[in-house]
Order: structure tokens, then sequence, then C-alpha cells
């Protein structure tokens, strides 16, 4: 336990409400503010992508006890289904056992504000942040931004705000901070596969779907009612893109011919389509993350990515548990944690920005590509016989919780090796041979 300290938290998502528990468990007083409603008392729909929990979430939310309560909200998904315009491929996610799990955003949000509140902490909603004293950890609260402010002052602030932080907004004015911010030149749109008449999935519930389709594809992950939550990822602008849907004829042509198989479990397409929003998708990266012993930023505030690797959430989760692991460590010595804790997670944090962008490639394109499978197949095979030799990149991001930063630099080492071995004559035919388990072997000395 520390020696006890008054700690604003801002931002009640699924970051800061786990941040919250944990400064419950030391020993602080933690008060939670967010400029929007109680997400409990509203409906919560129309621009979410379902989260995908692997290890380090996993990690972060037993550090703290609350695990179990998390997986009754939770569906194993140990494969993806692959949907091309005439076949569906299955292909597994790890080695037997291992799994990604789907959970609705909302529903997980909720739940980690009740355990929040079970912990001790203290929400206070429809609380506008403006600014923050960075000197002295005060909060400015106003209707308005030009209005009347209300100062609430703390020993430290946790700016756990998202990837547009009016935290992190404060301290982009300092000297020496270096901020950066890229869009991708695509957005996302929600869309809903119902249950049966009955409750039960239309699709396979243990597989994560996705029909890839090369700069555009659509992707479906289950939910405990029986439903999917889909989501469209397409250009703004160009060939295959929202701006050329224009109406409810456009939309249902366009996924008739791209997207056949989704037509019959997707039956309110165009009211989807038309009612959710189209949102954007953004890199934020910025440094420092701290400021003094007084604030810190946290998950997306300080690191927001892309969806394509299902580790955003993750990520968040696993900052805290390095910075639980520093509080362990350093004590009072709030100086040394924040400094530690920033150290330790920018890199990694940079790391998954980069690995994130990428798998898109990999989602859209390459799961329709031959090639690729083979590759997936020859990597799965050694690995079941050299588990000490190669752990696939992507066993590596999900499946453990040894750094991103790792996992890239061995990643890109490993795929060297496998276009050298794909260059083997007949390899369609000899990819289970000795000849490419001693070339692998060879490759990586």
């Amino acid at each position: 336990m520390q020696t006890p300290k008054r700690i604003a938290v801002v931002g009640s998502g699924l970051v800061g409400s786990l941040l919250a528990i944990y400064l419950r468990k030391a020993g602080h007083t933690v008060h939670i503010y967010d400029r929007s409603p109680d997400i409990r008392q509203i409906q919560f729909s129309g621009r979410s992508i379902n989260l995908a929990m692997s290890n380090r979430g996993w990690k972060a939310l037993d550090g703290v006890g609350v695990g179990d309560a998390v997986r009754e909200i939770a569906i194993g998904m140990e494969k993806r289904a692959i949907h091309l315009v005439d076949k569906l491929n299955f292909q597994n996610y790890g080695q037997e056992g291992e799994a990604i799990y789907s959970i609705s955003r909302g529903i997980l949000n909720r739940k980690m504000i009740d355990l929040a509140e079970e912990a001790g902490a203290e929400f206070f909603f429809n609380q506008k942040i403006w600014d923050v004293t960075l000197k002295e950890a005060t909060l400015h609260i106003g209707e308005t931004e030009r209005g009347v402010w209300e100062e609430k002052k703390y020993d430290m602030v946790f700016g756990a705000d998202g990837a547009f932080s009016r935290i992190r907004h404060r301290m982009q004015r300092q000297s020496m901070f270096n901020y950066s911010q890229e869009f991708l030149n695509m957005g996302y749109k929600e869309l809903n596969i119902p249950a049966n008449p009955d409750g039960t999935h239309k699709l396979d519930k243990n597989s994560f779907h996705i029909w890839p389709r090369g700069d555009y594809m659509l992707i479906a992950l289950p939910n405990l009612d029986g439903s999917f939550t889909c989501t469209l990822f397409m250009p703004f602008e160009g060939e295959n893109s929202f701006d050329l849907l224009k109406d409810r004829k456009e939309v249902e042509a366009f996924f008739e011919k791209n997207f056949p198989d989704s037509i019959d479990v997707i039956p309110k397409l165009a009211e989807d389509f038309f009612n959710n929003p189209t949102s954007t998708l953004v890199t934020m990266k910025c440094y420092p993350w701290t400021y003094e012993d007084k604030v810190a930023l946290i998950g997306d505030a300080c690191h927001a990515i892309v969806p394509f690797y299902g580790q955003g959430m993750n990520a968040g989760f696993e900052d805290i548990s390095v910075l639980y692991e520093m509080i362990e460590e350093y004590g009072d010595d709030w100086e040394s944690i924040f400094s530690e804790y920033q150290k330790s997670r920018k890199p990694n944090a940079d790391a998954i920005a980069e690995l994130s962008y990428r798998n898109f490639m990999e989602m859209s394109s390459k799961t329709a590509d031959d090639k690729f499978l083979l590759q997936k197949k020859i990597e799965k095979w050694f690995s079941d016989k050299h588990p000490d030799k190669w752990i696939p990149l992507y066993s590596r991001v999900t499946f453990s919780d040894r750094p991103y930063a790792e996992a890239l630099a061995i990643g890109d080492l490993q795929n060297a090796i496998m276009e050298e071995v794909l260059k083997t004559d007949n390899i369609e035919r000899n990819w289970n041979s000795a000849l490419v388990e001693n070339t692998i072997l060879e490759l990586l000395k």
C-alpha cells in the first residue's frame, strides 16, 4: 500500500475504469470524471467495433481479480473464418486451446464501471473537463469552454480520455512535447447480423469472420445474444468507397456483388448503413506521457492505434499492468514510477501501432492469397515441431505478454526467412518436408 492520495481519472472508458480499480487496490481515493452520460443509462450502438480480448488484457484483469467477471460476457474465437467470394476457409489462430475473446464494447464498459464502483471509485458523469493546471493537478470543469469553470484540486491526475484527450491537449502546449496524428483515408461503419429466431448464431460463433477484398473488408464478431457486430472498413473515396454508396439500391448491389453470403444474414443492411455514422481511424503518438509526479496519460490518450490487430484495449490494459509493477517497485516515489512507466511503454506502443497498420494488409488482402495461407501453414507446422525456436508473430502479440517491440523485430526476421523458404521448388507439395525444416533451421542460426 502506498501513502493514500486523492487521484482524478479523466475518462470512464475501459482503461479509466480498470485503472481506478488498481488505484483503489493501492489505497487511493479515486474520482472518475467523464463528459458523457453514464453509459449504463443509455443505448450504446452505431459506431462500435467489438473488442477482442487476448492474453495481455486478461493478465491485467486477473491482476486485480476481475477477470472471471469479464469472462462471463466473452465468447472465445479460436479461428478466422475467411469468406472469399466463392468459398469459406478456416485458419486457426494459435495452438490447441488458444483463442481471442469477442466482447461487446458497451457491455464491457458497463461491467467495468460497476466493478470500479464496487472497488470504491466514485464516478462523476456529464462533467466537461476543459483544462488542467499541470503543476497543481487541478481540473477545470464547466458547461462550456468559454463559460464559468469550477476548479477541482487533486494530488494527481490521469488522462484516460481517449485519442482526442483534453488532458493531453494541455500537455501539448509545453515545450519539448512531441505529438503526431495520422488518419487513414479509410473509415468504418457498424452493421448487424441478428440472431436466429431461437437465439442461436447465424454464423459459426467461435470464429472471427472476415470478408477480405483488398482495399476494403467486412468483419463480424459474435455477441452473447446470438447476434454479430459487423464492421465495414472502406476508403472514403475512390473505386470501392463510402462516397459511391449513396442510396439503398447502390448499397444492396455492392453487397450482392462483393459479399454475396452476407446478404441473407444482414436483413437491415440499408437501414444500418444509412442510420449508423461513418467513423474515422487515427494513429496518434506523443511523448512525454507524464508531467513531474502530477499528471500522466494512459491508453488511447497517449497511443491511439488503428484496430486491425485487436490490441487497442489490450495495450491500454497492459499500460496499467506496467504502471502497477512500477508502483510495487518504487512505492511512494511517483516521479520514478511515471518516468519508468513511460520509458517502458513508449517503444512498445510505437511497435503495436506499426503492427496494427500492417495487419490491415494481412486481413484485407493476404488472407485471400494462397501463398500467404501456405506460409501460415508452414509456420504452424514448424512451430509445432520446434516450439522453442519459432513462435509465430500473431501468437507473440496475442497469446503472450512479451514486449510488442520484441514481437515486431522477431516478426520481421521470421518473415524474411519465410520469403526464402517460399522460393523452394515445389513448395506447395513439399511444404512439410525435411528439406524445408532444415532450411528454416539453417536460416535461424
